[in-house]
Parts: C-alpha cells; sequence; structure tokens
C-alpha cells in the first residue's frame, strides 16, 4: 500500500470526520448534552445507551482517518474490527429508542403522524447497517472502503441536522432542507472533491451516493402517506404501545 497516497487522500475524511463530530455536538446540545449535563434529561436508560453508541460511531469514524494520516494503520485496522458490531447495536438500539419518541407524540395528540415515525426509524437502521456491511467487505480496498462508511455515518448524523430546527426555526420545512439537504449535501461535497482530486468522482460515491439520496428523498415523499401509515401501524402493534 502506498502510505503517503492513503495519507494524502485522508484529508477529505478528516474533515468530513470532524464535521460529524460538530453536527452531532450541536444537535443534540440543547436536547441532549446539556440537560444530562445539568442532571435533567428526562428518558429511560436505554436512549444512553443508544445516545453512547450513536456518538461511538461518530467518533470512531472521525479518528479513523486521524490514524491514517498519521500512518497508524495498524491501530486503524485494529480498530476497524468493531465497525460492524458496533453499527448492528447502534441500529438495533434505534428502535427502542424511536418508540420513546413516538410515545411523546402520541401524548401529544399527533397520532397516525407519530406513529409514521417507526417505519422511518426501521428503514434508517436498515440503510446505515448496509451501508457499513458493504464498507466492511470492501475493508481490502482503502478508497471505496473509507467512502462506503462516510455515506453510513451521513445517514446515521441526519438526526442530528434535524435537530437543527431547534435554533433555526425559521427555516420552512425542516424535514427536507435540514434532514434532507443539508444532511446529504455532503455526499455532493465528497463528490466535488474526488472529481478535483482524483479526476473523477469514485463509484462508490457514484451509485452508492445516488442510492443514499433517493432512498431518503422517497422517505420523504413517502412519510405519512396511507400505505406508509398502514406499515407503520403494523410495526408499531408488533412492537407494542
Amino acid at each position: 500500500m502506498n502510505v503517503a497516497k492513503v495519507q494524502s487522500r485522508s484529508r477529505l475524511f478528516l474533515f468530513m470526520g470532524a464535521l460529524g463530530v460538530a453536527a452531532m455536538v450541536l444537535g443534540f446540545g440543547g436536547t441532549y448534552f446539556l440537560p444530562v449535563a445539568r442532571g435533567e434529561f428526562d428518558g429511560p436508560w436505554w436512549l444512553h445507551v443508544h445516545g453512547a453508541l450513536a456518538i461511538g460511531w461518530v467518533l470512531l469514524f472521525a479518528l479513523q482517518p486521524v490514524l491514517v494520516h498519521r500512518r497508524q494503520l495498524r491501530w486503524h485496522r485494529r480498530l476497524g474490527q468493531s465497525a460492524l458490531p458496533l453499527a448492528l447495536a447502534v441500529a438495533a438500539t434505534m428502535i427502542p429508542a424511536g418508540m420513546v419518541q413516538v410515545r411523546r407524540e402520541l401524548a401529544l395528540g399527533l397520532g397516525d403522524t407519530a406513529i409514521s415515525a417507526i417505519l422511518g426509524v426501521l428503514t434508517s437502521g436498515v440503510l446505515f447497517v448496509g451501508l457499513v456491511t458493504a464498507g466492511y467487505r470492501a475493508r481490502r480496498t482503502p478508497e471505496a472502503h473509507a467512502r462506503w462508511m462516510l455515506l453510513a455515518t451521513i445517514v446515521v448524523l441526519w438526526p442530528a441536522w434535524f435537530r437543527f430546527r431547534h435554533f433555526l426555526p425559521w427555516i420552512p420545512r425542516p424535514e427536507i432542507w435540514l434532514a434532507l439537504v443539508l444532511s446529504d449535501v455532503w455526499i455532493v461535497v465528497a463528490m466535488v472533491h474526488d472529481r478535483i482530486g482524483r479526476g473523477a468522482v469514485h463509484p462508490v460515491l457514484r451509485w452508492g451516493g445516488l442510492v443514499v439520496i433517493l432512498w431518503q428523498v422517497a422517505e420523504v415523499l413517502s412519510f405519512d402517506q396511507p400505505w406508509w401509515r398502514t406499515l407503520a401501524r403494523s410495526l408499531w402493534q408488533v412492537l407494542g404501545p
């Protein structure tokens, strides 16, 4: 492996890792980190488990390009072995965390719209695990591996971007401009970086990125439609109110 070449190309991922940490801190600062620090957070213990796992994923993604940039490839590989188990744990805890939110919104009188959210949690978890699995399988091909993991992290970060609505209340349709556009614009940024730095967009970003964008656009357009509500209610009945 040409270490210098890999090192130079880690800069995109250094930036994306720092951006992911910043999005997590800012997005969840007012609704999670500060209330926990003040002893004011009201929620079951498994929300903390899910939060710790999701934060762990973002920190792992941020640390890996630092290790590459410093030529600590052995530690990069060792830590990378935890990626798939961690991703599975993040996805598994998405459901109970999502159920807490559904119950809160039901208490506010949001009815079927509240229940519709649980289906989106499930589909996001499936997409996230699928991308991480693809990245794990491509671990012997560093350029593909890193881009799959980038896409997975972009998917897992959309709730953080969506929570920017708390200090950007003037933005209309935050589920579009924050959870979709602001979240996925980083795929376009990575594509532009590839085009400038490599001369061509890597196939993982071209096709995998397109799948992520289309998947999330389809979710936004489908959310709370009659057929979506039917599926969500069926899922909610299985999980138990």
